[in-house]
This record gives structure tokens, C-alpha cells and sequence, in this order.
């Protein structure tokens, strides 16, 4: 125990803390045991909780080297094809696809049921961004089997797990680039209440964080519920990030979140909206598509094209059926819903005949499906039942009800910017899973699986053969921390228990901050809008600082999570402005809006004319990275994108620099 503030504080020392229980935190740990490092702790707010239990899509992809069939492939090519998206540092590419096959088959060990045929195949299918078919899947929930998998193994070693604990600052030593993490401080929920704050101190020589993704920035999101994202941590103490501009955005369910990828849309279900009472439903596609074969065949490519993508709009591409969700749902005020009791009709009332209103590759996929159902339910039921379940499971049945959709934000490919060790500029910092940003603008679906594995290991490598001494003693750290310890106590005590009629809650502010980043920074950007958003990011910040006010100590790890997600978004949109100062333009999951630019599609109108992007400009050919300073201002810098690296494929150069570690370098 030590004594902060008249705040008495348990101090629990460790090698490594882990924070955060997903797939990706779970690996860490395992990889850490097995290269013989048992000083650690996972540190988690909810072991239940997060995208990696609680998400999935139709038969949610994990994406990999290819390993059956007779389709050629290599780590040099799916590195290629990673790299190929933009805006992804090569070495990290090529990270991802060397030790894909690892990562893959150390989940297959721990028991996640990954399909293989009778001589032991793990064959694949095409996923997002995808022509090789490297895609494979344990069903609706395959990130849960790997967290269910993972957790047993991570029991079974015995490592401490301190469940209920939210770390609510990470704490550092040192200055400019010789800024190392110390520790983390936390409160334990089973104590704050009452008169307790509850606070607990984690002296740690190394953090690996695996808190996931921003999903608390967002109203309209398909991040669960009780995935908030805490990349504000790592900002506050001067970790850098980069494309932060690069999200992810797709068609969803709204009451059950959850996407309505792949099967859903491949089995070609109907596309309606009403009114806000449920009246004057339509089918709003016949608007868009021509012809029943040209709305029928984009209804299915939107399975395996799921996120939006600006250049799958033109010639009835797939992502123009987004649009017209969004129109419906944000610019007329309807609710827009799918339906699978029934076939689309197109523009002159025909309903469409399926397979023969489909393109052959539509119609193939669904004749060797066996999914020749009359219906698009009986068509999903022979496809994929599981699919079924997932909703029958939260009292939705598709069989007979319309499902509630909207396009959802619903991954960041930006992040925290790593080295191809995933450590953080702050050293000893290892940010791995969705808070690493190590995609950019465009990754095929599921690779994020694959990377959160991978970055575990990579992570484990380096501190078991760099980092494994022991943290400071107790009373050293305490020494480093106390001031900065000092500081949240503080706010802590002004937050508790004063009350007037101005008090600023942190549900109040987590709503603001949802408003304004789906309204600025989703699927649709629009410039005009973001200095004033800026301006009040920074102002909500402030406020936060001084006037966000709770109940009771019960309260704080809300309180702080809604100072993290501020500080988080006024980065996120602060990025945004840059990436438009320095002629950024539509790509990948979003677009700019110009009302003198192109036009998307004559039916749109011009309130969708949007700003194309610079294929020369500097925003296209360098990785933006921004850091926060101490007055929440951005500071940004365009940085080159490190190549692919040309590696010694001699065997005996890389046997030597294995036995003299020189290939561990940081960078």
C-alpha cells in the first residue's frame, strides 16, 4: 500500500500487465508464458465485455494465408495484397503475413473449430478486398470461440487476472523519445463505492494494451454496447497515431447491433423503409438500380463488399446501395429495414427471380450453396442457419420480421502507430488489436483478427528478449508515479458529490461526443463542418476537466471513460482537419463532401457531390500521424510509408542474425 493524496493505494507490481481480456489481450498473455515470462497480469474492466465477445457477422471471417486447394499464394504475396490497400507500412504487412499461418494454427490448438475437410484442409472463401479466397470461419461468432478458447488456456496457466479493474491513466518515466510507460493507474469496481475511490496502482516495466477499438465515439455504431475504446490513454501520455481518418463503416442491425454482412445480403433479401410510425413502407432501391438482374446482382455483392467503399458506387456498384440507406434513414427521416420473407421487386414492380435474375458468379455461388430456396429465408436457412439463430437468440425472427439497419461505424484502421515490433514511440508501450493502427485505408474482411494475433506475438518476442527484467521496486515507482497519480486524484475528488444545477454528466457527455463524431466523422465528411466541431471538442474537453460532476465514487470509471473518449475524439476530428488541409479526398470508407465536385450518381442529386481524392497529393502517397500536446491541440506529420521490406531469404543470414539477435532491432 502507499499513501497518495490521503488516498491509501494497493501497488501491484509486474513484468508485463496486459490490458484488456479480447482475443488479442488473451494471445498476448498466452505468448508471453510461452517464451517463459510468468511475471504478468491481464487487467480487464469486463471480462465478458468488448467487440471480441460480443460481435460477429454472418459467419464472421478470420483471414489468412492460404493453406489448402490449388490457388498459388505466399507470405510475400498476401503482404503485397495487405499493402496494396494504402497507407500500411510494408513491414507490418509482411509481419501479418509471415506469421499468419503461426497465429492461425496456435487458435486451432487451443480449439477454436475452424472448418477442415477429411485430409485436414483448411479451405477458404472471399471475404472484403479479397480475390485469392483467403478467408475462413468458425461461424456468427468466431472472435467469441477465440476468446472462450483463449480464456480457458489463460486460466489453465494461471495467470492473475484482475477483473473489474478500469485503468484510467497510463503512467510514464522519462521525457521527448526517451519516454518509457512505468505503470497504470485503475479502479477496482468492487471497491468504489461509499466513501472509496476505489483507486489501485499497476507498476509494470512493460504495458500491452488491447483495448480495442473507439466504439464509444459513435450513435450510429455496431460496436457492442460495452466496447468504449481507450486510445485516449495512450494520447494523453504522447503516443502517436496515425489514420485516424480511416474507418470502416456497413450495413447493420440497429436494435440488435450486429453486421448484416456476407449470407445476409447474399441470399438477395428485400430492402425497405417507412415512415417514422411504420407507415408508407417502400422499397427504396427500385430508385437506383435499373432492372431487377443489375438490383438483384448488387444486393449480392454487397455480401462479400460489405463495408462502403467510394469506389464501388459508380455503374450500380454495390456501395451505392449505402447510399441510399443513408439518404432514406439521415436525409428524409424514414427507417430503413431488411426482409427476407420476401424476393425484391425492381422499378416496374417485378419481383426478382432468383438465380435467374443473377449474374452467373451470383448464381453459381448460390446453386453450390444448395441455397435455391423461392424466399430469401429459405435461402439463408439452407445457406447458413447459424446466421438464423444469431437473431432467433435476441428474439428477432427473420423468418417473419423485418430487421431495423443502418450504415454503422464499425472498425477503425487507424490507430496507434507501432514499430514492426508493435511498440508505441513511448517505449515499453505495446498497443496490439484494434487500438494498434496498423491497416490503413482498405483491409480485406477478418485480416483485423489475424493482426490482433500476430501483434501478441511480436509484442511477447520482443519483451521476453529485450524487456524481461524486473519493474522498479515499489517505492521507486511510487516515487515516478505520485505526482502523476496526484493529478487524477484530484479531479477525481472536484467530480464527486458537488452538485448544481450546471453539473456536466458524463452520460451528457458521451452523447455529445456521439452526435458530433457520426454526424462529422462518419461514412459522409463534410469540411464545412469541422473547425466548428474542432473548436467544440476542445471546449467540451475543457468543461470535462472542470465541470463533469457524479454521484459518488460509483461513478468514476464512467466519469473517466467519457474523459478518455473526449480527449479521443478531438484527436480523431483534429486529424480530419489536416488530412482535408493537405487536399484529402474521398477513399476507401468515406467521402468528402464538394459541391463542386463530382457527382456520385444522378438519382443522389447534388448534395452529394463529393471532393475525389488526390491520387499524387501528399495525402495519398504519405501515412498521416498525429500526437496530442498538453493544451489538447493535434500536432501532426506526414510521415513516408515504410516499404516492404526486401529480406535476406538466405537461410544461413538469418540463422546467424537469429543466434546474435540483430534482427531485433525497434525498428
Amino acid at each position: 500500500m502507499t499513501n497518495i493524496a490521503s488516498h491509501e493505494l494497493p501497488v501491484h507490481s509486474f513484468n508485463t500487465v496486459i490490458i484488456g481480456s479480447g482475443a488479442a489481450g488473451l494471445n498476448a498473455a498466452l505468448q508471453l508464458v510461452a517464451r517463459g515470462q510468468r511475471d504478468i497480469a491481464l487487467v480487464t474492466d469486463g471480462w465478458n465485455a468488448g467487440t471480441s465477445r460480443n460481435a460477429g457477422s454472418d459467419k464472421q471471417t478470420y483471414y489468412k494465408l492460404s493453406l489448402a486447394g490449388s490457388t498459388p499464394d505466399s507470405t510475400r504475396q498476401l503482404a503485397e495484397d495487405l499493402f496494396a490497400g494504402g497507407c500500411m507500412h510494408g513491414d507490418l504487412a509482411l509481419c501479418e503475413a509471415n506469421l499468419s499461418a503461426q497465429a492461425f494454427y496456435h487458435l486451432v490448438e487451443r480449439g477454436v473449430p475452424f472448418p477442415s475437410d477429411r485430409c485436414g484442409g483448411y479451405v477458404g472463401y472471399r471475404t472484403d478486398h479479397d480475390l485469392v479466397g483467403r478467408g475462413t470461419s468458425a461461424g456468427p461468432l468466431t472472435s467469441r470461440f477465440m476468446c472462450d478458447c483463449l480464456g480457458r488456456a489463460v486460466r489453465d496457466a494461471g495467470i492473475q487476472v484482475f477483473d473489474r479493474h478500469t485503468i484510467v491513466s497510463l503512467l510514464t518515466n522519462g521525457s521527448g523519445g526517451e519516454r518509457c510507460v512505468c505503470g497504470a493507474l485503475a479502479i477496482d469496481g468492487a471497491r468504489a463505492s461509499g466513501s472509496s475511490t476505489g483507486f489501485v496502482l499497476f507498476n509494470a516495466a512493460n504495458i500491452i494494451l488491447a483495448t480495442g477499438g473507439p466504439g464509444g465515439m459513435y450513435k450510429t455504431s455496431v460496436y457492442p454496447g460495452s466496447q468504449v475504446g481507450s486510445i485516449g490513454l495512450a494520447l494523453d501520455i504522447g503516443a502517436k497515431a496515425n489514420n485516424l481518418t480511416e474507418s470502416q463503416f456497413g450495413i447493420a442491425s440497429v436494435g440488435f447491433r450486429w453486421n448484416l454482412s456476407g449470407s445476409y445480403q447474399q441470399v438477395i433479401p428485400r430492402f425497405v423503409s417507412t415512415d417514422s410510425s411504420g407507415g408508407d413502407e417502400r422499397e427504396f432501391l427500385r430508385d437506383y438500380f435499373p432492372d431487377a438482374r443489375t438490383l438483384a446482382s448488387a444486393i449480392f455483392r454487397k455480401g462479400y463488399e460489405w463495408p462502403f467503399d467510394c469506389d464501388r458506387v459508380g455503374s450500380h456498384g454495390s456501395s451505392l446501395i449505402d447510399l441510399a440507406v443513408c439518404e432514406e434513414t439521415q436525409h428524409r427521416g424514414r427507417r430503413a429495414y431488411l426482409d427476407f420473407t420476401r424476393n425484391p421487386t425492381d422499378a416496374r414492380g417485378h419481383a426478382c427471380r432468383v438465380p435467374e435474375d443473377l449474374d452467373e458468379e451470383a448464381a453459381a455461388y448460390l446453386r453450390n450453396a444448395g441455397a435455391s430456396g423461392a424466399t430469401p429465408i429459405e435461402r439463408l436457412l439452407a445457406m447458413n442457419p447459424a446466421a438464423v439463430d444469431v437473431y432467433r437468440n435476441h428474439c428477432i425472427d427473420l423468418r417473419q420480421e423485418f430487421v431495423e439497419i443502418a450504415v454503422c461505424a464499425q472498425h477503425n484502421n487507424g490507430g496507434l502507430a507501432v514499430t514492426a515490433w508493435w511498440e508505441s514511440n513511448v517505449r515499453h508501450l505495446f498497443p496490439i488489436g484494434e487500438v494498434a493502427g496498423t491497416h490503413g485505408v482498405r483491409r480485406p474482411g477478418g485480416a483485423a483478427l489475424n493482426a490482433g494475433q500476430v501483434g501478441g506475438i511480436r509484442a511477447a518476442t520482443y519483451i521476453a528478449e529485450h524487456y524481461a527484467g524486473p519493474p522498479p521496486t515499489p517505492g521507486e515507482f511510487v516515487q515516478i508515479a505520485a505526482g502523476q497519480a496526484e493529478r487524477v486524484l484530484q479531479w477525481a475528488e472536484q467530480s464527486v458529490g458537488r452538485h448544481d444545477g450546471r453539473m456536466l454528466r458524463p452520460p451528457l457527455v458521451v452523447a455529445e461526443i456521439q452526435e458530433r463524431m457520426s454526424r462529422c466523422c462518419g461514412m459522409v465528411r463534410n469540411p464545412a463542418d469541422l473547425a466548428g466541431a474542432f473548436a467544440d471538442a476542445r471546449s467540451l474537453h475543457e468543461r470535462v476537466m472542470t465541470e463533469m460532476r457524479i454521484e459518488s465514487p460509483a461513478e468514476l470509471a464512467t466519469a473517466c471513460r467519457a474523459a478518455d473518449l473526449c480527449l479521443a475524439h478531438t484527436a480523431y476530428i483534429g486529424a480530419l482537419i489536416e488530412y482535408l488541409d493537405a487536399g484529402g479526398g474521398s477513399r476507401g470508407a468515406s467521402l468528402v463532401l464538394d459541391p463542386a465536385g463530382s457527382q456520385l450518381c444522378a438519382r443522389l442529386g447534388d448534395a452529394w457531390r463529393v471532393r475525389p481524392a488526390d491520387a499524387r497529393g501528399v495525402a495519398a502517397t504519405k501515412i498521416l500521424e498525429v500526437s496530442m500536446d498538453e493544451s489538447c491541440c493535434v500536432r501532426a506529420e506526414w510521415v513516408d510509408v515504410r516499404p516492404i521490406p526486401d529480406e535476406d531469404a538466405s537461410f544461413e543470414h538469418v540463422w546467424a542474425e537469429s543466434r546474435t539477435n540483430r534482427r531485433k532491432d525497434r525498428e
